[in-house]
């Protein structure tokens, strides 16, 4: 029997000895953050921000196994709040469709949530009406046409069925039933009430396909209000990735249980919390860049060299070879090799030990 199917559903119910601590050990931890982030100056908070939504983004998608461009999307993201990054990068419709439904989320996180509202976060994942080869029904609640919707695992004729959804005769009563309960009910923390949105939402399954990315969504917009602001300093998202294989789990093992969610929000609110600890990590990285550029602003350095310092501040792994800087650069070996030269001369690169084709850099 799934959770939808017990009697009393969706009523939920905790156990709040267990759960009352935690969400205070989450929000003493949200205080110190903001305090800590509010006391930046307005150029490096914009720019913590910035680097938190584009992990939204990036993170949220990857946990469905679509991987995202990051430059695509800082530069979408930077371009919609006014932020200057320098060089822009084009996005594509797909980074640009996310980055919109995330940013609607986050930014207007006060206003009510409506099923026209996530029929247009769901249009602007599916801008084409296909998910990969597949035409979906974009802007609406499934079907019940295609038959059962169902979430698999594992190889044809030998699929492992992890959750069914209900009806889609149901989608509208269900549907109604939970937004009445996000934008009326006032009686739970909204940290409390996006773990269970998100659970909620992803059980009724409202959509073709989507459906991960908007439930974590809608569980951005609760956390917003939650901050009660638009300034996004951590991201449970990137969280959940780092432990989708736990994340997945908790979620099948609730949508197969009672209505007792107590160890989903434990879960939850242990997740949130870790994501919090990784917002150090970005700050020290914000600063560290915000260093970097002021003591470099005067260096004469071209386009090709900013872009990939950019990167190798940001997230680059590995070593730094001339093939891998022609590679980012889009440009000749030789070229590349003068280039990296060029910064070695300036002191802003140092030859690591090794030399011939092996040779690698790395920041000073």
């Amino acid at each position: 029997m799934y959770i939808y199917q017990a009697k009393g559903w969706p009523n939920f119910v905790w156990n709040t000895n267990e759960v009352l601590p935690l969400l205070g050990k989450v929000r003493h931890r949200q205080g110190l953050l903001f305090g800590q982030m509010n006391s930046l100056g307005f150029s490096l908070k914009e720019n913590a921000v910035l680097d938190t939504l584009a992990l939204d983004v990036t993170k949220s998608s990857e946990i469905e196994g679509e991987v995202l461009n990051l430059e695509q999307v800082r530069s979408s993201i930077a371009r919609r709040l006014g932020i200057d990054i320098g060089t822009v990068t084009p996005a594509g419709r797909d980074v640009e469709g996310v980055v919109e439904m995330l940013l609607d989320a986050t930014q207007r996180y006060g206003e009510q949530l409506t099923a026209e509202r996530l029929f247009g976060w769901h249009a602007a994942l599916f801008p084409t009406g296909r998910s990969g080869m597949y035409k979906i029904t974009v802007g609406n609640w499934r079907t019940g046409e295609a038959g059962p919707m169902q979430v698999v695992s594992g190889p044809i004729g030998r699929e492992k069925v992890h959750f069914e959804a209900s009806d889609a005769n149901l989608l509208k009563r269900e549907t109604d039933s939970f937004l009445n309960w996000i934008n009326n009910d006032n009686t739970n923390d909204p940290v409390i009430k996006a773990a269970i949105a998100h659970l909620w939402f992803v059980t009724i399954h409202p959509f073709d396909d989507g459906n991960g990315r908007i439930g974590r969504a809608v569980m951005d917009l609760l956390l917003a209000r939650a901050d009660d602001s638009t300034y996004r300093f951590y991201s449970v998202s990137a969280q959940i990735l780092r432990e989708r294989q736990e994340y997945y789990k908790q979620l099948e093992v609730t949508q197969r249980s009672s209505l007792d969610i107590t160890p989903w929000i434990t879960w939850f609110l242990n997740c949130m919390y870790r994501s919090m600890s990784y917002s150090e990590e970005l700050l020290a990285g914000v600063v560290k860049r915000n260093e970097f550029w002021a003591k470099y602003k005067e260096t004469d350095l071209n386009e090709r060299q900013r872009k990939v310092l950019v990167v190798l501040l940001d997230n680059f792994f590995g070593k730094l070879t001339s093939s891998k800087w022609a590679k980012m650069a889009k440009t000749s070996q030789d070229t590349a090799t003068r280039d990296l030269q060029d910064l070695v001369a300036k002191g802003i690169l140092v030859k690591e030990p090794g030399g011939g084709r092996s040779t690698s850099y790395t920041l000073v």
